[in-house]
Protein backbone atom coordinates (compact mmCIF):
# COMPACT_ATOMS: atom_id res chain seq x y z
CA UNK A 1 0.00 0.00 0.00
CA UNK A 2 2.90 2.12 0.87
CA UNK A 3 4.20 1.83 -2.70
CA UNK A 4 0.47 3.61 -4.04
CA UNK A 5 0.77 6.30 -1.60
CA UNK A 6 4.24 7.06 -2.68
CA UNK A 7 2.65 6.91 -6.72
CA UNK A 8 -0.37 9.81 -5.22
CA UNK A 9 2.62 12.23 -3.87
CA UNK A 10 4.84 11.24 -6.74
CA UNK A 11 1.89 12.74 -9.29
CA UNK A 12 0.68 15.27 -7.61
CA UNK A 13 4.81 16.82 -7.07
CA UNK A 14 5.58 16.19 -10.61
CA UNK A 15 2.22 17.93 -12.12
CA UNK A 16 2.72 20.88 -9.77
CA UNK A 17 6.62 21.09 -10.42
CA UNK A 18 5.25 21.16 -14.27
CA UNK A 19 2.80 23.94 -13.84
CA UNK A 20 4.91 25.81 -11.47
CA UNK A 21 6.85 29.01 -12.69
CA UNK A 22 10.81 28.86 -11.91
CA UNK A 23 12.58 32.75 -11.54
CA UNK A 24 15.52 30.21 -11.91
CA UNK A 25 16.12 29.17 -15.22
CA UNK A 26 17.77 26.49 -14.93
CA UNK A 27 15.00 24.90 -13.05
CA UNK A 28 12.54 26.13 -15.35
CA UNK A 29 14.02 24.91 -18.92
CA UNK A 30 15.27 21.50 -17.23
CA UNK A 31 11.85 21.24 -14.25
CA UNK A 32 9.59 18.25 -16.55
CA UNK A 33 12.85 16.21 -17.01
CA UNK A 34 13.77 17.28 -12.98
CA UNK A 35 10.40 16.56 -11.56
CA UNK A 36 10.23 13.00 -13.24
CA UNK A 37 13.58 12.02 -11.70
CA UNK A 38 12.17 12.93 -7.99
CA UNK A 39 8.99 11.21 -8.90
CA UNK A 40 10.69 8.24 -9.46
CA UNK A 41 12.71 8.63 -6.60
CA UNK A 42 9.89 9.05 -4.06
CA UNK A 43 8.20 6.07 -5.83
CA UNK A 44 10.99 4.18 -4.94
CA UNK A 45 11.59 5.14 -1.60
CA UNK A 46 7.89 4.72 -0.62
CA UNK A 47 8.50 0.82 -2.26
CA UNK A 48 11.21 0.02 0.14
CA UNK A 49 8.54 -2.30 2.36
CA UNK A 50 8.49 -4.24 -0.72
CA UNK A 51 12.32 -4.05 -2.58
CA UNK A 52 15.75 -2.87 -1.96
CA UNK A 53 18.12 -0.14 -2.48
CA UNK A 54 19.74 -2.18 -4.90
CA UNK A 55 16.49 -2.39 -7.17
CA UNK A 56 16.04 1.44 -7.06
CA UNK A 57 19.81 1.75 -8.19
CA UNK A 58 18.97 -0.99 -11.00
CA UNK A 59 15.90 0.19 -12.26
CA UNK A 60 17.57 3.75 -12.64
CA UNK A 61 20.46 1.58 -14.69
CA UNK A 62 17.61 -0.27 -16.61
CA UNK A 63 16.50 2.54 -17.68
CA UNK A 64 19.03 4.60 -19.06
CA UNK A 65 22.05 2.30 -20.12
CA UNK A 66 22.03 -1.47 -19.35
CA UNK A 67 19.24 -4.14 -19.63
CA UNK A 68 19.95 -6.64 -16.73
CA UNK A 69 17.45 -9.06 -18.72
CA UNK A 70 19.82 -9.15 -21.81
CA UNK A 71 23.19 -8.45 -20.00
CA UNK A 72 24.04 -5.86 -22.61
CA UNK A 73 24.15 -2.65 -23.16
CA UNK A 74 20.82 -0.60 -23.66
CA UNK A 75 21.13 2.60 -26.39
CA UNK A 76 17.30 3.10 -26.84
CA UNK A 77 17.11 5.77 -24.18
CA UNK A 78 20.28 7.42 -25.30
CA UNK A 79 19.19 7.25 -29.28
CA UNK A 80 15.93 8.75 -28.33
CA UNK A 81 17.18 11.48 -25.89
CA UNK A 82 19.32 12.96 -29.17
CA UNK A 83 16.79 12.00 -31.70
CA UNK A 84 14.13 14.50 -28.92
CA UNK A 85 17.57 17.18 -29.02
CA UNK A 86 18.28 16.73 -32.99
CA UNK A 87 14.31 17.49 -33.89
CA UNK A 88 14.22 20.64 -31.40
CA UNK A 89 17.53 21.81 -33.39
CA UNK A 90 16.02 21.69 -36.61
CA UNK A 91 12.94 23.16 -36.27
CA UNK A 92 14.94 26.15 -34.28
CA UNK A 93 17.29 26.26 -37.88
CA UNK A 94 14.19 26.50 -40.08
CA UNK A 95 12.50 29.06 -37.63
CA UNK A 96 16.27 31.28 -36.96
CA UNK A 97 17.46 31.35 -40.81
CA UNK A 98 14.26 32.21 -42.01
CA UNK A 99 13.34 28.99 -43.77
CA UNK A 100 9.78 28.91 -42.62
CA UNK A 101 9.26 32.21 -43.69
CA UNK A 102 9.91 31.77 -47.16
CA UNK A 103 7.59 28.64 -47.26
CA UNK A 104 4.62 30.67 -45.00
CA UNK A 105 5.31 33.72 -48.07
CA UNK A 106 4.91 31.15 -50.99
CA UNK A 107 1.95 29.88 -49.10
CA UNK A 108 0.26 32.75 -49.23
CA UNK A 109 0.54 33.47 -52.76
CA UNK A 110 -1.34 30.01 -53.08
CA UNK A 111 -3.88 29.62 -50.98
CA UNK A 112 -6.97 32.51 -51.00
CA UNK A 113 -10.18 32.96 -49.46
CA UNK A 114 -9.12 32.23 -46.01
CA UNK A 115 -7.04 29.23 -46.97
CA UNK A 116 -3.96 31.22 -45.21
CA UNK A 117 -5.49 30.96 -42.04
CA UNK A 118 -5.70 27.28 -41.48
CA UNK A 119 -2.41 26.59 -43.61
CA UNK A 120 -0.01 28.72 -42.15
CA UNK A 121 -0.37 27.44 -38.53
CA UNK A 122 -0.45 23.72 -40.16
CA UNK A 123 2.99 24.91 -41.61
CA UNK A 124 4.17 25.93 -38.27
CA UNK A 125 2.91 22.81 -37.14
CA UNK A 126 5.53 20.99 -38.43
CA UNK A 127 7.97 22.17 -36.22
CA UNK A 128 7.22 20.08 -32.74
CA UNK A 129 8.46 22.84 -30.29
CA UNK A 130 6.82 23.79 -27.50
CA UNK A 131 4.70 26.75 -27.46
CA UNK A 132 5.13 27.17 -31.57
CA UNK A 133 1.46 28.72 -31.89
CA UNK A 134 3.14 32.06 -30.91
CA UNK A 135 5.04 31.74 -34.24
CA UNK A 136 1.91 31.84 -36.64
CA UNK A 137 -0.36 33.80 -34.24
CA UNK A 138 0.95 37.32 -35.71
CA UNK A 139 -0.05 36.18 -39.26
CA UNK A 140 -3.29 34.77 -38.26
CA UNK A 141 -3.99 38.03 -36.14
CA UNK A 142 -3.32 39.79 -39.83
CA UNK A 143 -5.15 37.06 -41.85
CA UNK A 144 -7.77 37.29 -39.40
CA UNK A 145 -8.78 41.13 -39.77
CA UNK A 146 -9.39 40.92 -43.74
CA UNK A 147 -12.14 38.64 -42.47
CA UNK A 148 -13.53 40.25 -39.34
CA UNK A 149 -12.60 37.74 -37.27
CA UNK A 150 -12.71 38.31 -33.23
CA UNK A 151 -9.86 37.08 -31.09
CA UNK A 152 -11.04 34.21 -30.00
CA UNK A 153 -11.91 33.07 -33.24
CA UNK A 154 -8.65 33.66 -34.50
CA UNK A 155 -6.88 32.13 -31.20
CA UNK A 156 -9.18 28.85 -32.15
CA UNK A 157 -7.82 28.56 -35.89
CA UNK A 158 -4.18 28.98 -34.70
CA UNK A 159 -4.27 26.55 -32.25
CA UNK A 160 -6.80 24.25 -33.73
CA UNK A 161 -4.84 23.94 -37.43
CA UNK A 162 -1.09 24.22 -35.57
CA UNK A 163 -2.04 20.48 -34.06
CA UNK A 164 -3.21 18.94 -37.38
CA UNK A 165 -0.51 16.88 -37.59
CA UNK A 166 0.06 15.73 -34.36
CA UNK A 167 -1.88 12.26 -35.00
CA UNK A 168 0.13 11.18 -38.19
CA UNK A 169 3.61 13.20 -37.49
CA UNK A 170 6.39 10.57 -37.03
CA UNK A 171 8.54 12.69 -35.82
CA UNK A 172 6.39 14.20 -32.33
CA UNK A 173 8.38 13.67 -29.17
CA UNK A 174 5.09 11.80 -27.57
CA UNK A 175 4.41 9.46 -31.08
CA UNK A 176 8.22 8.42 -30.82
CA UNK A 177 8.13 7.87 -27.11
CA UNK A 178 4.78 5.28 -26.86
CA UNK A 179 5.88 3.59 -29.98
CA UNK A 180 9.30 2.72 -28.56
CA UNK A 181 10.28 -0.51 -26.91
CA UNK A 182 9.92 0.29 -23.44
CA UNK A 183 6.28 1.34 -24.10
CA UNK A 184 3.97 -0.25 -26.97
CA UNK A 185 6.93 -1.28 -28.95
CA UNK A 186 4.99 -1.40 -32.49
CA UNK A 187 5.73 0.38 -36.03
CA UNK A 188 5.02 3.96 -35.92
CA UNK A 189 2.91 3.56 -38.84
CA UNK A 190 0.73 1.05 -37.07
CA UNK A 191 -0.22 3.82 -34.81
CA UNK A 192 -0.59 6.42 -37.65
CA UNK A 193 -1.99 3.99 -39.32
CA UNK A 194 -4.86 3.33 -36.48
CA UNK A 195 -4.95 7.32 -36.04
CA UNK A 196 -5.97 8.46 -39.57
CA UNK A 197 -9.61 8.45 -38.68
CA UNK A 198 -8.90 11.62 -35.93
CA UNK A 199 -6.11 13.15 -38.16
CA UNK A 200 -9.37 13.56 -41.04
CA UNK A 201 -12.45 14.37 -38.51
CA UNK A 202 -9.47 16.94 -37.48
CA UNK A 203 -9.35 18.30 -40.92
CA UNK A 204 -13.25 18.49 -41.86
CA UNK A 205 -13.73 20.04 -38.42
CA UNK A 206 -11.09 22.68 -38.73
CA UNK A 207 -12.13 23.36 -42.38
CA UNK A 208 -15.70 23.98 -41.76
CA UNK A 209 -15.18 26.08 -38.68
CA UNK A 210 -12.85 27.96 -40.88
CA UNK A 211 -15.40 28.30 -44.14
CA UNK A 212 -18.25 29.28 -41.77
CA UNK A 213 -16.25 32.01 -40.15
CA UNK A 214 -15.20 33.43 -43.75
CA UNK A 215 -18.13 32.65 -46.26
CA UNK A 216 -20.05 35.55 -45.71
CA UNK A 217 -16.92 38.14 -45.06
CA UNK A 218 -16.05 40.47 -48.62
CA UNK A 219 -12.14 40.36 -49.09
CA UNK A 220 -10.81 43.02 -52.76
CA UNK A 221 -9.42 40.15 -54.79
CA UNK A 222 -5.93 41.17 -56.30
CA UNK A 223 -3.96 39.58 -58.92
CA UNK A 224 -0.79 38.14 -56.88
CA UNK A 225 1.86 35.99 -58.84
CA UNK A 226 1.89 32.65 -57.38
CA UNK A 227 5.41 32.03 -55.79
CA UNK A 228 6.79 28.03 -55.55
CA UNK A 229 9.84 29.13 -54.29
CA UNK A 230 9.40 28.84 -50.52
CA UNK A 231 8.10 25.36 -51.05
CA UNK A 232 11.65 23.83 -51.33
CA UNK A 233 11.78 24.36 -47.40
CA UNK A 234 9.12 21.65 -46.61
CA UNK A 235 11.86 19.26 -47.64
CA UNK A 236 13.55 19.50 -44.40
CA UNK A 237 10.68 18.41 -41.92
CA UNK A 238 9.43 15.82 -44.55
CA UNK A 239 12.66 14.51 -45.18
CA UNK A 240 13.19 11.94 -42.39
CA UNK A 241 9.99 10.76 -43.12
CA UNK A 242 11.08 9.89 -46.78
CA UNK A 243 14.02 8.01 -45.27
CA UNK A 244 12.08 6.28 -42.91
CA UNK A 245 9.68 4.68 -45.58
CA UNK A 246 13.27 3.56 -47.54
CA UNK A 247 15.38 2.63 -44.80
CA UNK A 248 12.66 0.74 -42.86
CA UNK A 249 13.83 -2.29 -44.99
CA UNK A 250 17.13 -2.43 -44.04
CA UNK A 251 17.41 -3.30 -40.05
CA UNK A 252 18.01 -0.40 -39.00
CA UNK A 253 15.77 0.30 -35.74
CA UNK A 254 13.07 3.57 -36.50
CA UNK A 255 15.01 5.72 -33.79
CA UNK A 256 18.30 5.38 -35.92
CA UNK A 257 16.44 6.24 -38.81
CA UNK A 258 15.00 8.73 -37.50
CA UNK A 259 18.48 10.54 -36.05
CA UNK A 260 19.84 9.69 -39.66
CA UNK A 261 16.67 11.54 -41.24
CA UNK A 262 16.83 14.68 -38.74
CA UNK A 263 21.00 15.06 -38.77
CA UNK A 264 20.42 14.97 -42.57
CA UNK A 265 17.69 17.54 -42.50
CA UNK A 266 19.66 20.14 -40.39
CA UNK A 267 22.29 19.89 -42.86
CA UNK A 268 20.07 20.43 -45.75
CA UNK A 269 18.49 23.71 -44.20
CA UNK A 270 21.88 25.20 -44.25
CA UNK A 271 22.60 24.39 -48.42
CA UNK A 272 19.02 25.68 -48.75
CA UNK A 273 19.41 28.95 -46.85
CA UNK A 274 21.72 31.95 -47.56
CA UNK A 275 23.72 31.84 -44.24
CA UNK A 276 27.54 31.52 -44.18
CA UNK A 277 28.93 29.02 -42.21
CA UNK A 278 29.94 31.27 -39.48
CA UNK A 279 26.24 32.10 -38.91
CA UNK A 280 24.95 28.83 -39.49
CA UNK A 281 26.73 27.31 -36.24
CA UNK A 282 26.11 30.09 -34.20
CA UNK A 283 22.25 29.26 -34.94
CA UNK A 284 23.11 25.21 -33.85
CA UNK A 285 24.77 26.19 -30.66
CA UNK A 286 22.10 28.57 -29.66
CA UNK A 287 19.64 25.52 -30.68
CA UNK A 288 21.45 23.25 -28.76
CA UNK A 289 19.58 22.10 -25.18
CA UNK A 290 19.31 18.88 -23.26
CA UNK A 291 15.60 20.18 -21.57
CA UNK A 292 14.22 17.34 -23.79
CA UNK A 293 16.82 14.83 -23.81
CA UNK A 294 16.57 15.13 -19.67
CA UNK A 295 12.89 14.35 -20.35
CA UNK A 296 13.54 11.35 -21.75
CA UNK A 297 15.56 9.98 -19.24
CA UNK A 298 13.12 10.74 -16.65
CA UNK A 299 10.33 9.57 -18.66
CA UNK A 300 12.26 5.72 -18.64
CA UNK A 301 13.35 6.04 -14.88
CA UNK A 302 10.11 6.86 -14.24
CA UNK A 303 8.45 4.02 -15.84
CA UNK A 304 10.66 1.53 -14.71
CA UNK A 305 11.07 2.72 -11.53
CA UNK A 306 6.82 2.18 -11.39
CA UNK A 307 7.45 -1.16 -12.95
CA UNK A 308 9.86 -2.65 -10.36
CA UNK A 309 7.47 -1.11 -7.47
CA UNK A 310 4.66 -3.25 -8.26
CA UNK A 311 2.37 -0.34 -7.63
CA UNK A 312 1.36 -0.79 -11.37
CA UNK A 313 -0.41 -4.18 -10.49
CA UNK A 314 -1.17 -2.64 -7.10
CA UNK A 315 -3.23 0.17 -8.95
CA UNK A 316 -4.60 -2.14 -11.63
CA UNK A 317 -6.42 -3.91 -8.46
CA UNK A 318 -7.55 -1.45 -7.22
CA UNK A 319 -9.45 0.35 -10.26
CA UNK A 320 -10.50 -3.44 -10.86
CA UNK A 321 -12.20 -3.60 -8.08
CA UNK A 322 -13.97 -0.69 -8.57
CA UNK A 323 -16.19 -2.26 -11.72
CA UNK A 324 -15.21 1.06 -14.20
CA UNK A 325 -14.65 -0.80 -17.95
CA UNK A 326 -11.13 -0.89 -18.83
CA UNK A 327 -11.91 0.81 -22.24
CA UNK A 328 -12.88 4.15 -19.63
CA UNK A 329 -9.80 3.97 -18.04
CA UNK A 330 -7.50 3.42 -21.14
CA UNK A 331 -9.65 6.63 -21.85
CA UNK A 332 -9.72 9.00 -18.82
CA UNK A 333 -6.78 8.39 -17.41
CA UNK A 334 -4.70 9.73 -20.76
CA UNK A 335 -7.46 12.78 -21.33
CA UNK A 336 -6.99 13.78 -17.50
CA UNK A 337 -3.11 13.85 -17.29
CA UNK A 338 -2.78 15.76 -20.82
CA UNK A 339 -5.06 18.36 -19.13
CA UNK A 340 -3.24 18.58 -15.58
CA UNK A 341 0.01 18.78 -17.16
CA UNK A 342 -0.63 20.21 -20.78
CA UNK A 343 2.33 18.66 -21.96
CA UNK A 344 1.34 15.62 -23.89
CA UNK A 345 4.91 13.73 -24.29
CA UNK A 346 4.25 14.25 -20.41
CA UNK A 347 0.75 12.87 -20.48
CA UNK A 348 1.75 9.78 -22.60
CA UNK A 349 4.66 8.49 -20.32
CA UNK A 350 2.35 9.23 -17.26
CA UNK A 351 -0.28 7.19 -18.14
CA UNK A 352 0.62 4.14 -20.23
CA UNK A 353 2.41 2.19 -17.37
CA UNK A 354 -0.74 2.95 -15.03
CA UNK A 355 -2.90 1.24 -17.71
CA UNK A 356 -1.00 -1.60 -19.07
CA UNK A 357 -2.34 -4.11 -16.71
CA UNK A 358 -6.11 -3.24 -18.20
CA UNK A 359 -5.04 -4.59 -21.27
CA UNK A 360 -6.60 -7.76 -21.91
CA UNK A 361 -4.72 -11.11 -21.04
CA UNK A 362 -5.15 -12.23 -24.81
CA UNK A 363 -3.98 -9.65 -26.06
CA UNK A 364 -2.85 -9.74 -29.93
CA UNK A 365 -0.96 -6.71 -32.08
CA UNK A 366 -4.28 -5.48 -33.81
CA UNK A 367 -6.02 -5.25 -30.22
CA UNK A 368 -2.30 -3.63 -28.85
CA UNK A 369 -2.53 -0.97 -31.55
CA UNK A 370 -5.60 0.00 -31.35
CA UNK A 371 -5.45 0.22 -27.35
CA UNK A 372 -1.84 2.84 -28.02
CA UNK A 373 -3.91 4.44 -30.42
CA UNK A 374 -6.64 4.82 -27.58
CA UNK A 375 -3.71 6.09 -25.06
CA UNK A 376 -2.23 8.73 -27.90
CA UNK A 377 -5.58 10.22 -29.02
CA UNK A 378 -6.72 10.53 -25.52
CA UNK A 379 -3.68 12.16 -24.26
CA UNK A 380 -3.17 14.49 -27.41
CA UNK A 381 -6.89 16.04 -26.65
CA UNK A 382 -6.33 16.55 -23.28
CA UNK A 383 -3.39 18.42 -23.76
CA UNK A 384 -4.98 20.26 -26.89
CA UNK A 385 -7.82 21.73 -24.53
CA UNK A 386 -5.65 22.37 -21.46
CA UNK A 387 -5.99 25.75 -19.90
CA UNK A 388 -1.75 25.18 -19.15
CA UNK A 389 -0.85 24.35 -22.89
CA UNK A 390 2.23 26.44 -23.37
CA UNK A 391 0.76 26.93 -27.10
CA UNK A 392 -2.51 28.09 -25.53
CA UNK A 393 -0.83 30.34 -23.02
CA UNK A 394 1.07 32.28 -25.68
CA UNK A 395 -1.36 32.42 -28.61
CA UNK A 396 -3.92 33.84 -26.36
CA UNK A 397 -1.39 36.07 -24.92
CA UNK A 398 0.06 37.83 -27.95
CA UNK A 399 -3.89 37.84 -28.93
CA UNK A 400 -5.16 39.50 -25.81
CA UNK A 401 -7.43 36.89 -24.78
CA UNK A 402 -7.87 34.28 -22.69
CA UNK A 403 -7.60 30.56 -23.60
CA UNK A 404 -11.04 29.63 -21.79
CA UNK A 405 -12.73 31.70 -23.99
CA UNK A 406 -12.08 29.97 -27.04
CA UNK A 407 -13.38 26.77 -25.23
CA UNK A 408 -17.38 27.09 -26.43
CA UNK A 409 -15.08 26.35 -30.08
CA UNK A 410 -12.21 24.06 -29.15
CA UNK A 411 -14.00 21.43 -26.68
CA UNK A 412 -16.79 20.21 -28.42
CA UNK A 413 -14.33 20.18 -32.06
CA UNK A 414 -11.60 18.41 -29.86
CA UNK A 415 -13.81 16.07 -28.03
CA UNK A 416 -15.49 15.00 -31.28
CA UNK A 417 -12.37 13.80 -33.08
CA UNK A 418 -12.07 11.93 -30.06
CA UNK A 419 -15.30 10.31 -30.35
CA UNK A 420 -14.83 9.84 -33.77
CA UNK A 421 -11.46 7.55 -33.20
CA UNK A 422 -12.77 5.95 -30.25
CA UNK A 423 -15.81 4.71 -32.36
CA UNK A 424 -13.57 3.88 -35.34
CA UNK A 425 -11.33 1.52 -32.91
CA UNK A 426 -13.30 0.21 -31.50
CA UNK A 427 -15.43 -0.93 -34.80
CA UNK A 428 -12.27 -2.04 -36.52
CA UNK A 429 -10.49 -3.71 -33.38
CA UNK A 430 -13.66 -5.60 -33.17
CA UNK A 431 -14.17 -6.71 -36.76
CA UNK A 432 -10.13 -7.54 -37.26
CA UNK A 433 -10.60 -9.56 -34.11
CA UNK A 434 -13.57 -11.27 -35.17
Amino acid sequence: MLNLIGVVIAFILIVLLIRKKFNFQLLENYKFGLSLILGSLIVGVFSLQTIGLIDIRNAVIEATIYSFDKNEIYTETIELALLMTLIYILAKCMQETGAITKLIDSLRTIFTKGGTIGVIPAVYGLMPVPGGALFSAPTIDEEGDKYNLDKNQKNFLNIWFRHIWFPIYPISSAMIIITSEKFSNIGIYALILADIPAFIASILIGLLILKRLTKNVPIKKREVKKDYSGLVYLIPPILPVILYIILQFFEISQIRIFIIGVVLSVILVFYLTDKTKEEYLAILKRSLTLKLALAIIGIMIFREMFEVSKANTALSDIIAGSLTPAIAMVIIIPLVLGILTGYNLGAVALSYPILVPFFPADLNSVTLVGLTSLIFMSSLIGYLISPIHLCNVLSSDYLKTDTTRMYKMLIPAAISVLAIQIIVIEFVTYVLNL
